[in-house]
């Protein structure tokens, strides 16, 4: 059997990992539209790995327009069963530290529709189960290798999505907090989604870089302060994925490989030919 392939999405420069081998750009077209950029496809220490950049290399599209379908189905094409989601997050509990490691088990979706979060439609109805959103097994080597490289780490916690691209009112901040959330971010929910109806494990690594606007003794949010962070911890992004990928290049034993097993509620008979055509990278097999 054919080593896994494991998939990073994050900023840019995350591929420039020592041990990252014969680097190879791929541009996939698909039927989604264009992905956010080139697929940079390479070995990180033997196991077959494929990085791209959430927004762009040079960060050109707000969150709202990535194209999330066209990343999904483009790591589903190129074989990936694995991904890591590296996301800059704000923190919302005084405990997590700016600098800190968050490892969310769960998401609250606060995006406003402006986004495709789903490959159903078109004449396919499906309906997959989203009560554990990301990955036991991806999540767990995440901590694992955050623990081992030295990182302050915080496993588990919610993850809430709110649409951007301006950062939160004082009053949507602290009402936020008062759900209990723990991290905020533009992005991950959307991701989350779609790798579950693709049946590819998602985990996420965030990053806090503020505490947002809530916290009466810190400066409010700004593009400096969390790209300063950013900047800081690049190396130690780096160290966790590159034992994470090392972890997690062996064959799946989670359940998200069968997400869709049950899913798919449409008569097969009665799902358009093009619809069958344009899903066949990411449910093929199910819509015989």
């Amino acid at each position: 059997m054919s080593q896994p392939v494991i998939g990073v999405i994050g900023g840019s420069g995350l591929y420039e990992m020592e041990g990252f081998t014969d680097l190879n750009e791929v541009l996939l077209d698909t039927p989604f539209g264009e992905p956010s950029d080139a697929f940079i496809t390479g070995n990180l220490d033997g196991t077959p790995m494929v990085f791209l950049p959430r927004h762009g290399r040079g960060h050109r599209l707000l969150p709202s327009e990535v194209r999330y379908r066209a990343n999904i189905y483009g790591m589903k094409k190129l074989g990936v069963e694995r991904i890591i989601s590296v996301s800059a997050v704000g923190s919302m509990k005084e405990k997590i530290v700016p600098g800190h490691i968050v490892i969310p088990d769960q998401f609250f979706d606060r995006t406003v529709g402006k986004r495709s979060s789903t490959f159903f439609g078109d004449g396919v109805v499906g309906h997959v189960q989203f009560s554990d959103p990301v990955c036991a097994d991806v999540s767990k080597v995440l901590f694992q290798a955050a623990e081992e490289v030295g990182a302050t780490t915080h496993r588990g916690g919610t993850y809430i999505c709110i649409e951007g691209p301006n950062f939160s009112t004082r009053a949507e901040s602290n009402i936020y907090r008062s759900w209990g959330v723990d991290v905020i971010g533009m992005t991950n929910i959307s991701e989350a989604r779609l790798a579950r109806e693709a049946e590819i494990c998602y985990g996420t690594l965030a990053l806090a870089t503020d505490y947002d606007c809530w916290h009466e003794e810190h400066d409010d949010v700004s593009v400096e302060a969390v790209v300063a962070i950013i900047q800081q911890n690049v190396s130690t992004a780096r160290k966790i994925i590159r034992e994470a990928v090392r972890k997690l290049g062996s064959e799946r034993t989670c359940t998200c490989g069968e997400s869709l097993k049950f899913a798919i509620m449409t008569d097969r008979k009665l799902i358009p030919e093009a619809t069958r055509e344009k899903l066949d990278v990411i449910m093929g097999k199910y819509l015989k």
